[in-house]
């Protein structure tokens, strides 16, 4: 930032309320990182997804984890990424990461609602059924749900955090019982999958190797929270501690989680990423055990309602820190004098996530139109994840305060992690090109996603030009006022 900018931003963030602390904290991570979604989806795959979740882990959340760890102890700023990129690349880097990582998440709110609606129907029972097929269910579900989180966001973050937590003790809960499920299973009638060194190793295939892009990006959201750098007590002591402890806590609840599902079910019986619920449902009604199908079903439906109040107050204060810069309209910069919110930046992002969801559903001509702009978030999801690696190995060069936390080696240990999840980034933005095996035409499934995204970053160079043109014109203003 320029030295009046980081004043300026400085001055605004000040005014926000520091709300956040450890247990807020460490369930904001659960609920971003942990889904039921990828527990069925490994499953599916069978034994060998094991070894791929443990290659998930060191490939890609152990490295994200210690970044995060040390950017947010470096710069506990609000606005995360964006702060981070900007810091060690410039303006233009840091305005980009931000813009690639709000616009990627968009599509986001319809997906994990969508499947939160899904999920609620089979507290309904057979009632539940007649709703399965009908669109107006899940579209209404789905901006009545993004309305009630905007609302309470703007409202304060001491009101939306409770739709997080609520969230992570959903997103938890079913985790639990899927456990002592897998744990009746195997003592009454042993497993349903054999775990044999050959059965739990992954082959290398091109097909399986964009499912482990996948599983590596299940791991994905724990940098979200330090968006909110400002509104966190004391970042500095509990984003590490906070961190440390969803980490394990998701680590362990994903491999668990598919151990006990396959414990339960044979693999060709779990149909990946929709079919958690049909998979405990079965679970259930095996083991005699019916009635708790509703209550699992209302924790899961509440997970993905707190998954997406995650994601819209984090990622909406990249917008909100962009405008206080002048890249966005400077309105995206403003505080609400009694609730001491980003309100508008709120209100932007969550009525853009229903723009996205209304595009899902309404007549083909806009469901094509919505399906490109899918096509344009594919690979521009892990761009921001190159610009905070890079960020971490450029950052190792600043000197480091005792305030701020190490890793165990230092700068070393630090590029090396770093370097790591780089290597797993890039590979992953090449696998995300491949087209499907089920493709009519590869060269333009390639052409397309290839093409949008250089349209939406494209987008994101246009909008930080017009922001730079209005950063000149208000500090010419200035300059003028002051001679005056």
């Amino acid at each position: 930032m320029a030295e009046a900018s980081s004043t300026e931003a400085s001055t605004e963030i000040a005014k926000l309320k520091r709300e956040l602390g450890f247990k807020d904290l460490a369930l904001f991570y659960i609920v971003s990182s942990l889904s039921v979604r990828w527990i069925a989806t490994a499953a599916a795959s069978g034994p060998s997804s094991i070894a791929v979740w443990a290659l998930a882990l060191f490939g890609f959340f152990l490295p994200l984890a210690a970044s995060v760890l040390e950017l947010s102890s470096r710069y506990p700023d609000e606005g995360g990424l964006y702060v981070w990129a900007q810091r060690a690349f410039g303006d233009f880097s840091g305005f980009i990461a931000a813009w690639t990582y709000w616009m990627s998440n968009l599509p986001y709110f319809s997906a994990i609602l969508y499947f939160a609606a899904g999920s609620a129907l089979f507290a309904a029972g057979d009632r539940g059924k007649v709703l399965a097929d009908e669109t107006s269910y899940f579209l209404g579900f789905t901006v009545i749900a993004l309305a009630a989180i905007t609302l309470s966001n703007m409202v304060g973050v001491k009101q939306g955090k409770w739709i997080n937590n609520a969230g992570a003790i959903g997103a938890s809960v079913p985790v639990v019982v899927l456990l002592v499920l897998g744990l009746l299973f195997w003592h009454r009638q042993g497993s349903a999958t054999h775990f044999t060194f050959a059965s739990m190793q992954p082959h290398l295939s091109l097909k399986n190797a964009i499912f482990w892009s996948t599983i590596f990006y299940a791991f994905a959201g724990v940098e979200c929270a330090s968006f909110m750098g400002g509104e966190i007590r004391n970042p500095r002591r509990t984003v590490p501690r906070a961190l440390v402890f969803a980490g394990v806590m998701v680590t362990l609840g994903y491999i668990l989680g598919t151990v006990a599902l396959l414990v339960a079910l044979p693999s060709d019986q779990i149909s990946g990423l929709g079919g958690f619920m049909t998979a405990m449902a079965q679970m259930c009604r095996t083991l005699g055990v019916g009635w708790m199908v509703p209550l699992i079903a209302l924790t899961v439906a509440v997970a993905g309602l707190g998954g997406a109040g995650a994601y819209l107050s984090s990622t909406s204060r990249l917008p909100f820190v962009a405008g206080i810069d002048h890249y966005l309209p400077a309105v995206f910069g403003r505080i609400h004098p009694r609730w001491k919110t980003p309100y508008v930046a709120v209100f932007s992002y969550g009525l853009a996530g229903m723009i996205f969801a209304v595009l899902s559903q309404v007549a083909t001509t806009v469901k094509g139109a919505y399906d490109v702009l899918v096509a344009m978030s594919v690979i521009t999801y892990f761009i921001p994840y190159v610009f905070l690696f890079l960020a971490t190995i450029r950052l190792q060069s600043e000197p480091a305060g005792p305030e701020v936390m190490r890793l165990p080696g230092g700068k070393r240990m630090a590029i090396a992690l770093a370097s790591i999840g780089l290597f797993s980034t890039i590979v992953t933005i090449g696998l995300s090109i491949v087209p499907e095996s089920d493709e009519p035409n590869k060269p333009l499934a390639i052409f397309k996603t290839v093409g949008m995204t250089v349209l939406l970053v494209g987008a994101g160079v246009v909008t930080y030009a017009l922001g730079k043109r209005r950063q000149r014109r208000a500090k010419g203003m200035e300059t003028a006022e002051n001679e005056v």
